[in-house]
């Protein structure tokens, strides 16, 4: 093995060292805990930077080799991998170093900092996985890692099922994950990447079946990366520490689903019925998600349906252009992490400066008290809203036009970029502008360097990450063909923009109700009917049911125990009694013989 193989094996069992050294050596030890989690999140940054200069590797060791079915543990280190690699570390390493502030006085630090280990090892995983199987074994260990951290103050009960929400509706889509897996492993003899590849003939024969193997393999996206109808843990997942929600909810977890959908690109673009509804179900979440945005006033909640919204964009790019490389989709997934994470710490730097509040409506005024944290928030703020030469904005127009073709699906792309302009700008002239509307805000300050400094590094990753990496991200990158779009996408940022400005100046209070947004749809009301109008009324019948053959089991014992007893009547312990028995027994015989 060569250095050039040893390097990904190194990063991505770091972590897992890590995780293993603070759960069971260091768990006491908070500090030691924290120190040693940050410098292995930058080992696997100074790793993940070597590999970005290495030429494609491939290793891997055998795990299950039997006649149909090879399994290897292996890693594949390709462009797309490369690429993802950094933003996992980079975010991670940032994450890890804030959060040394964050939860400095946490009571559960260390089991805070193992978790968060785990966490990384479990997404490098899945991003280095050559095959489905592996692959889909680091999917299940973000889901338990994850499951940990966002019910990391599991004493509260909106954490405890948060968790419990989050990952029961990922299992939901796991399991079509897996049996897509299955159905492709049927057909192609092999679960690897490059066999499926390699396989392409012999799956396009059944056109229908490919198509239902890939939107089953969908089903696993639709619930790392929270898309309609298995979109409402993600906001609920905010109860967990706001590092968490940085690192999670913004970067990478829900990045998983995107990054898979990727990978298989090479199958998306076998079937155009499959591409197609990925598509519309990316579109419907990013509308959906961004109308519900408009609405929100924890500042967190506003950020978790931002990126509801931006994951449908991704998954829309995916149905739309389907690309090895990555594509749009990927162009704004790597984009996405740097301004999204930005935003969640910077959200984060709010709500402990302002000891734990979180409605925007009792901010104000912040821009004159913390300075760095509200002008890198607003650096964030311009990028997500696709302001022209912030990264956001050169991203989102490869989407745009990838969707021009399709004027429904551009029409609510459009229509999602708007949008986004408007809620953000509400949420910044809201809670950073103004007049100060409580006493925390009128005290409030900017933070330690250990979260400052994360905030400026992704503040100038937020300007620049999109110049000149499109072509990262493309394979077969050229210019416009139609400059409408672009044109547009600027139209969209300054309508939106302009709206909020209009709207919300000076406002103390919110001016617009619309219970529908500020409901959800009432989507978690309906899922709640029909969890009791079938699981329950189920449950009852099963309850029922028990209860009658309880009932008849105990009917049968107390039989038993009443033979039992007539004839323990006959156990009377006298000889002459027994003869009496013994004679009546051999009368009724000699009867029965004579007159049967």
């Amino acid at each position: 093995m060569n250095n050039n193989d040893i390097i990904p094996w190194f990063i991505l069992l770091n972590p897992l060292i890590t995780a293993v050294l603070i759960l069971f050596v260091f768990r006491k030890n908070h500090g030691t805990a924290a120190t040693v989690s940050t410098m292995s999140a930058f080992f696997g940054l100074v790793g993940s930077l070597c590999a970005f200069t290495l030429a494609p590797t491939h290793t891997f060791v055998r795990w299950i080799d039997m006649p149909g079915l090879q399994i290897p543990i292996g890693v594949q280190l390709d462009h797309l991998s490369q690429l993802m690699l950094l933003v996992v570390t980079g975010i991670g390493f940032l994450v890890h170093l804030y959060s040394t502030v964050y939860m400095e006085h946490d009571e559960s630090k260390s089991r805070f900092f193992g978790h968060l280990s785990l966490f990384m090892f479990s997404m490098l995983g899945i991003v280095l996985a050559d095959n489905f199987a592996m692959m889909f074994i680091f999917w299940e260990l973000v889901g338990v890692s994850s499951y940990l951290l966002i019910g990391h103050w599991f004493t509260r009960d909106a954490a405890g099922k948060a968790a419990n929400k989050a990952f029961m509706m990922n299992r939901i889509g796991d399991f079509g994950f897996m049996l897509g897996i299955l159905m492709l492993w049927s057909t192609a003899g092999t679960v690897t990447f490059k066999g499926l590849e390699a396989a392409t003939g012999t799956l396009t024969t059944n056109p229908m079946f490919l198509t239902a193997a890939i939107l089953l393999v969908f089903c696993g996206a639709m619930g790392k990366s929270a898309q309609f109808p298995l979109h409402t843990w993600l906001p609920d997942a905010m109860e967990g520490p706001t590092p968490v929600s940085a690192l999670i909810h913004a970067a990478t977890m829900v990045a998983a689903g995107v990054f898979m959908l990727a990978r298989i690109a090479f199958l998306i673009g076998l079937s155009p019925a499959a591409a197609l509804i990925i598509a519309w179900i990316g579109a419907i979440t990013s509308i959906l998600a961004a109308l519900m945005a408009t609405q929100q006033d924890d500042i967190k909640r506003i950020l978790a349906y931002s990126t509801l919204s931006q994951l449908g964009y991704m998954v829309m790019a995916i149905g739309l252009a389907p690309d090895p490389n990555g594509g749009p989709a990927m162009f704004h997934l790597f984009t996405h992490a740097f301004f999204k994470a930005l935003l969640f710490l910077g959200a984060g730097a709010v709500i402990h400066a302002l000891h734990h509040e979180q409605n925007i409506w009792k901010m104000g005024g912040l821009s004159k008290h913390m300075r760095v944290t509200s002008i890198t928030f607003l650096i964030g703020t311009l990028a997500l809203t696709g302001c022209p030469g912030l990264a956001g904005f050169f991203s989102k127009d490869a989407i745009l036009l990838a969707a021009w073709s399709n004027k429904p699906l551009f029409f609510i792309a459009w229509s999602t970029a708007f949008l986004t302009a408007f809620y953000m700008t509400r949420l910044y002239i809201v809670a950073f502008t103004g007049k100060e509307r409580s006493e925390a805000a009128h005290h409030g300050h900017d933070c330690p360097a250990p979260m400052t400094i994360p905030l400026v590094i992704l503040a100038i990753l937020a300007v620049c990450a999109g110049w000149k990496t499109e072509s990262y991200f493309m394979s077969h990158h050229a210019e416009h063909a139609s400059h409408i779009p672009m044109l547009l996408a600027i139209c969209a940022f300054m309508f939106g923009t302009f709206a909020a400005m209009t709207l919300y100046k000076g406002k103390d209070k919110e001016p617009l109700s619309l219970p529908l947004f500020r409901n959800k749809f009432y989507l978690d009301e309906i899922y709640g009917a029909i969890v009791a109008g079938t699981q329950d009324v189920l449950a009852y019948i099963a309850a029922k049911i028990d209860s009658l053959i309880s009932g008849i089991v105990r009917l049968a014992g107390m039989a038993a125990w009443g033979v039992g007893f007539l004839f323990r009547l006959l156990q009377f312990g006298n000889v002459q009694g027994y003869s009496f028995v013994f004679g009546l027994g051999v009368v009724w015989l000699i009867w029965f013989v004579v007159f049967k």
